[in-house]
């Protein structure tokens, strides 16, 4: 019977090996060493694993004199397998030491006390550093110079292992991707820093002809293929200090990746390369200018933030684009002869980068959430969702397919509304809340964080409307204070809310529904409009900041609509819409997420104020004059008929001008 210890289990690579040794008939142990923290998802992930009461956790950590694990509690070990280390090329040098070098020699340390019978050590193709050319599964210390700390001590690491006492193999695998059958990848790494870029040329046509010049290879392998060829390899005869190259016998050039991935992701290929085949000294000087280039840049004052803020919108870190290409060829002859008859091949990158892209733009794109279109499936909240547009709005959004979060003072009609979407089959959920009380708002988020995970979408109805000229306000300043905080600071208490959550999954839309009076400034309405123009502006500016956070804005300027709100301000007669027409527009805002949202009228409203701004002026002044107050307290003071009102209006203004 065969027993086995390895670290780096509940890793990409180390889960699917332990799980093929487990499956292996002469297993009678394997331990896996975890900390404290990993235990629990270690168990949860062996549960119906074939052979997993075979699988024994042993708490340790590699920071640790000899993993801090007794070998005298243990089985004689067979196998030591050490695949825990760091790969992550934006980390700093004390972090790659710590886990590549000192906890390569405390395993060597816990491996030599449990006398175990053969270490297998996981080194990289990253030991052949700036090597250029040829580099042999023999080849190692050729004076070759690294240009990272992770380069650097993955070297140290296999030096360690070739100076120790006990047999030993070393498996060198090259920057390793995602399944090559079903693309499954743990996280963004290597190559998948493009593919947002290459995600989003693809809203070009495919047919397009690209061209580039020459950017070197690279060398890409299918974590299944690093795990079948090492559970092989490790049960072969082979002498202590055999090694083998787990990587593409032929470098892959990076413009060949791309194509592979443009063509899965649809978009278009590159077809002409220049030069077709840059040498290694063409490549290498290249290489030199563009970081002489860079350097440049960086020198320049806000050269260098520029240019990382460039690269973060593209998800790519600064750090990784030194180490974009190699001049290395990996000779793989060794490990081709081991393999040979046992069917395991190293399959073609064309062959399997469709379902690396796939499981990239399901489970790892940063804006996946932000790709899908249309309502089915989002979690919408609505303010003001009792009555009017908000109710409307509701029931549309509902229809579509959205979870809907309802919000209004009124909890009985917010149970209505509720109970019409249910019965209708759809998903809703009511949240009595004032939105002028600061505290009851951020309980309303906390709760809807905690109860539904997320909303990805936030409709900000809820609003009061005053209609009273600035003549019969100069007593009235509470009018003011009181439409600010339902129409603007209860809508961005809201936002900022809900504002982190958002930003972390890389996906949000706020609707602001504002109203066409911006474009028109109808008198009478100072407060209300005033607290509608704030809102607005607060959701053009802040989506300039939010952009790359996957986080837009649009402010629907809403027309007259025959809602409650509008009943005491005596507009009757005059033409308005209904609640289900404004419930459509918020749907459009919704799902096409336009910045601004208005109708026609209104733009020519806003047309007509830049063509012939003194005549909208003196129009709008003259209406304002024609039209009767609708506060209570005007209704007792004496008041010109309308003709009469219009022309005084209008003399006095001829007046003026001749003046």
């Amino acid at each position: 019977m065969t027993t086995y210890f390895v670290t780096g289990a509940t890793g990409f690579i180390g889960k699917r090996l332990v799980a093929r040794l487990l499956r292996r008939p002469e297993t009678s142990a394997v331990y896996a060493l975890v900390r404290e923290t990993s235990r629990e998802r270690l168990a949860t992930w062996a549960q119906g694993l074939p052979g997993a009461d075979k699988l024994h956790p042993v708490v340790g950590d590699l920071a640790e004199p000899r993993l801090g694990v007794d070998p005298a509690g243990l089985e004689h070990l067979d196998h030591v397998v050490h695949l825990g280390a760091i790969y992550d090329l934006t980390a700093g040098e004390d972090a790659n030491r710590r886990a590549n070098v000192d906890g390569t020699r405390h395993l060597l340390a816990f491996a030599l006390a449990a006398e175990a019978g053969l270490v297998h050590h996981v080194s990289s193709i990253a030991v052949a550093g700036d090597h250029a050319g040829r580099f042999t599964e023999a080849d190692f210390d050729l004076g070759q110079h690294f240009g990272s700390p992770y380069h650097a001590t993955k070297f140290q690491a296999e030096k360690l292992v070739r100076e120790q006492s006990l047999p030993f193999r070393v498996y060198r695998p090259s920057a390793v991707v995602g399944d090559s059958r079903t693309g499954e990848m743990d996280k963004v790494d290597g190559p998948y820093y493009f593919l947002p870029a290459i995600s989003r040329l693809a809203a070009l046509p495919a047919r397009l002809p690209l061209a580039a010049p020459g950017l070197g290879a690279t060398n890409l392998v299918p974590v299944d293929y690093v795990v079948e060829a090492m559970e092989h390899l490790m049960h072969r005869d082979a002498p202590s200090g055999a090694t083998y190259h787990l990587a593409a016998a032929r470098p892959q050039s990076l413009d060949s990746v791309y194509n592979a991935f443009a063509r899965a992701a649809g978009g278009p290929t590159i077809r002409a390369v220049l030069p077709a085949r840059p040498s290694g000294v063409v490549r290498r000087a290249g290489t030199r200018l563009a970081h002489a280039a860079a350097a440049g840049i960086d020198r320049v004052p806000g050269g260098r933030a520029a240019r990382a803020a460039v690269l973060e919108e593209l998800g790519i870190p600064l750090e990784v684009l030194p180490h974009l290409g190699i001049d290395v060829d990996f000779d793989t002859a060794r490990t081709t002869t081991a393999l040979f008859g046992s069917g395991i091949e190293l399959p073609e990158l064309r062959d399997y980068a469709a379902p690396l892209y796939r499981y990239w733009r399901d489970h790892l794109d940063p804006d996946r959430a932000r790709r899908r279109h249309g309502l089915a499936g989002r979690t919408v909240l609505i303010t003001g969702a009792s009555s009017g547009i908000g109710r409307a709005s509701a029931l549309a959004a509902a229809r579509k397919g959205a979870k809907v979060i309802l919000v209004a003072r009124r909890a009985a009609e917010l149970d209505d509304v509720r109970d019409e979407i249910t019965a209708a089959g759809g998903v809703a959920a009511a949240y009595p809340c004032d939105l002028t009380d600061g505290d009851a708002v951020d309980a309303l988020v906390k709760d809807v964080l905690g109860e539904h995970g997320a909303v990805d979408m936030l409709v900000n109805n809820a609003g009061r409307s005053i209609r009273r000229s600035v003549a019969l306000s100069t007593e009235r300043f509470h009018d003011y204070e009181r439409t600010m905080a339902i129409n603007y600071f209860g809508p961005v208490r809201l936002i900022l809310g809900f504002l982190p959550s958002m930003a972390e999954r890389r996906f949000g839309h706020v609707v602001n529904v504002t109203t066409m009076g911006l474009q028109t400034d109808t008198p009478r309405f100072s407060a209300y409009l005033a607290s509608k123009a704030a809102l607005e502006e607060f959701g053009l500016t802040a989506g300039r900041e939010t952009l790359s956070d996957g986080i837009t804005f649009t402010s629907v300027r809403m027309p007259l609509v025959r809602t409650p709100m509008i009943a005491p301000t005596g507009y009757r007669g005059i033409p308005s819409s209904s609640p289900e027409r404004a419930a459509a527009l918020v749907v459009k805002a919704l799902e096409e997420r336009p910045e601004i949202l208005s109708l026609p009228e209104g733009r020519a409203a806003e047309l007509a104020t830049l063509v012939a701004p003194r005549l909208a002026r003196f129009a709008a002044h003259l209406a304002y004059r024609a039209a009767r107050e609708s506060a209570p307290e005007a209704r007792g003071l004496p008041s010109q008929p309308a003709p009469a009102a219009v022309a005084a209006a209008v003399t006095r203004s001829i007046w003026r001008r001749r003046a």
